[in-house]
């Protein structure tokens, strides 16, 4: 397992880097465009309509304006989806380190446990002892965060497999058996969510990179129109004089 996690580590952190690399260029490639000075349309035989081509040039600046936009919302998109990727992929490692651990720590108390037990004397001051240690070190691995509440009342109660009666070499690996198992449940769920971040991240990015290069494609569009002059007005003084008397009769 330790190798397919590290093989997976291998593929999927470059391939993370390359998509990144790329969608930065793209993002790039759209400011430069749309800070640009659109140039003037290439002459053709005839002469286009100048209304025409003012509303063609506002609505495709428009469209660049909104696409823009859109891009740079998928882009903090993408980045906030592969900030919670690489938080399940520390969660991820963290709960590996941990079920290792735990499996380390009961195979080594297996091995010993194949060892005879010592001999005790069956007395009830004896159960008594082994009781109070069963509780003891029930209520220490739940401090430490290896037992959950609902397994705690197991073992105090002695139901699923806690027998107080057990020497408590015994009960030590009945413990450290389950302590692996809940590491070893903790490991899958984290590795669930991990590969369902990885999965959201990646969808983000194909939608940033889309809406990349469409903004690209439109800014590049874009300046095939010169930008749209409004004609100027000069006002005689017959006209001054009426502007005058509409504003003041307004």
């Amino acid at each position: 397992m330790e190798q397919t996690l590290l093989y997976q580590f291998l593929i999927d952190v470059p391939r993370a880097a390359a998509i990144w690399s790329v969608l930065l260029v793209l993002a790039l490639g759209v400011l430069t465009a749309l800070v640009a000075r659109p140039e003037p349309a290439p002459s053709t035989d005839r002469d286009p309509d100048p209304s025409e081509e003012d509303a063609a040039a506002v609505d495709l600046r428009r469209y660049a304006g909104e696409v823009a936009v859109a891009a740079a919302g998928a882009a903090q998109n993408a980045a906030r989806r592969r900030e919670a990727w690489q938080r399940a992929q520390t969660e991820l490692d963290r709960a590996w380190a941990a079920y290792d651990e735990a499996e380390t720590a009961a195979r080594r108390l297996a091995a010993a446990g194949a060892l005879p037990t010592p001999g005790t004397p069956h007395t009830p001051t004896e159960y008594a002892a082994r009781e109070r240690w069963l509780r003891h070190a029930a209520m220490t691995a739940y401090w430490r965060g290896d037992l959950s509440a609902r397994q705690l009342t197991d073992a105090l109660a002695h139901r699923a497999g806690w027998d107080p009666r057990r020497h408590p070499a015994e009960q030590e690996i009945f413990l450290a058996r389950v302590v692996r198992d809940g590491r070893q449940a903790a490991y899958q769920t984290a590795r669930q969510q991990e590969r369902e971040a990885w999965r959201a991240a990646e969808l983000a990015v194909d939608a940033a990179r889309a809406l990349s290069t469409e903004a690209y494609a439109a800014a590049q569009r874009m300046r095939a129109y010169p930008l749209p002059t409004s004609p100027r007005v000069v006002l005689g003084p017959q006209g001054a004089v009426a502007r005058w008397r509409v504003a003041r009769a307004g």
